[in-house]
């Protein structure tokens, strides 16, 4: 095939045994913590929603180094949010949540970083807010770890420290739609993939980052995720 210009690099995030997870897509759920969705404005457990960003917003940061994400343009309120990452290994339609595990390759550790400022005056507007999610580095990731090692992961503490402070603590166990429920949702709607990337959502805790701080995100059993904002 001759392609009329060179095709994009495949994006990939490292797998912690020294692999690499090839990404397809990336689905990000919004306000899957009770507490999160109540610093958000709303409560309760309201049907599950979900946005895209591209495969190549990932900034992947390989085990016991740290990621350096640059500041993006046109904000000045940049956030973060810790969340578990469910990396998908098959694909498939309509799946039963009862079948979600077998679609599971493994787990890692994500950022879901939001320029804040631009998605509220999106949200104003009544417009759509992908520029406030969807920009470069703005998913990063640190590296897969397979479901055969790991186990599922239903529960366990998620933390974020800014700086050394602790700015989110939680339990995957707290969120509101479960992994499971969240891959029978999606593939009603999309038919998920091999290398599709699945941020399940941030626990309270969200806040401004600013050019120097140093974000050290933790999943238990996943490790540490470090990225400092330049």
């Amino acid at each position: 095939m001759s392609f009329v210009l060179t095709p994009p690099v495949q994006t990939a995030v490292p797998v912690a045994d020294g692999r690499s997870f090839p990404v397809h897509r990336i689905y990000c759920v919004g306000r899957n913590y009770v507490e999160h969705a109540i610093e958000m404005g709303h409560s309760g457990r309201e049907p599950p929603f979900f946005f895209l960003k591209p495969a190549d917003a990932v900034l992947a940061v390989a085990d016991g180094q740290t990621g350096q994400m640059a500041y993006p343009s046109l904000s000045s309120n940049l956030h973060h949010e810790i969340e578990l990452v469910v990396a998908i290994g098959r694909g498939g339609r309509n799946i039963a949540a009862a079948d979600a595990a077998q679609h599971i390759w493994g787990y890692g550790i994500g950022l879901d970083m939001t320029r804040r400022d631009l998605q509220n005056d999106m949200k104003k507007q009544g417009r759509p807010w992908c520029i406030g999610k969807a920009f470069e580095q703005s998913a990063p990731i640190g590296p897969i770890h397979p479901i055969a090692r790991t186990g599922r992961l239903s529960k366990g503490a998620i933390t974020l420290h800014v700086n050394g402070e602790l700015r989110q603590k939680g339990d995957l166990g707290d969120l509101i739609w479960s992994v499971d429920e969240i891959i029978e949702h999606l593939s009603t709607a999309w038919l998920l993939q091999p290398g599709d990337l699945i941020y399940t959502g941030t626990p309270a805790g969200v806040g401004a980052v600013n050019k120097g701080d140093l974000m050290e995100g933790r999943i238990e059993g996943l490790g540490a995720l470090r990225v400092v904002v330049v």
